[in-house]
């Protein structure tokens, strides 16, 4: 089984920033994709920001230049820095991984439990 915690969440001002942090753990053979989604109350999740095995990087366009996505790969962890908050940014965030469990198992999607970001004005 595979497990996705987030941590770093919380309360900020904005144009403060804030590191979210989301460590994969169990049995894990390889990890294709790692990402970041947010969901806003009365919206629908959206993308962030994710980073590729290879170390390439894609971005919404509301957040390029604020937040910054990278990846430990020895900890198997993704993180988000979230720099120049704004009020919309406020939402829970998830953790996304595609990855496959084993030699053999086909590559699937795993979610965090979400960690909530409010950025107040």
């Amino acid at each position: 089984q595979v497990q996705l915690v987030e941590s770093g969440g919380g309360l900020v001002q904005a144009g403060g920033s804030l590191r979210l942090s989301c460590a994969a753990s169990g049995s894990i053979f390889r990890i294709n994709v790692l990402g970041w989604y947010r969901q806003a109350p009365g919206k629908q999740r959206e993308p962030v920001a994710v980073i590729i095995s290879g170390a390439s990087t894609n971005y919404a366009d509301s957040v390029k230049g604020r937040f910054t996505i990278s990846r430990d790969t020895a900890k198997n962890t993704v993180y988000l820095q979230m720099n120049s908050l704004e009020p919309e940014d406020t939402a829970v965030y998830y953790c996304n991984a595609w990855l496959q469990s084993s030699l053999i198992e086909r590559s699937k999607d795993y979610w965090g439990q979400g960690t909530q970001v409010t950025v107040s004005s």
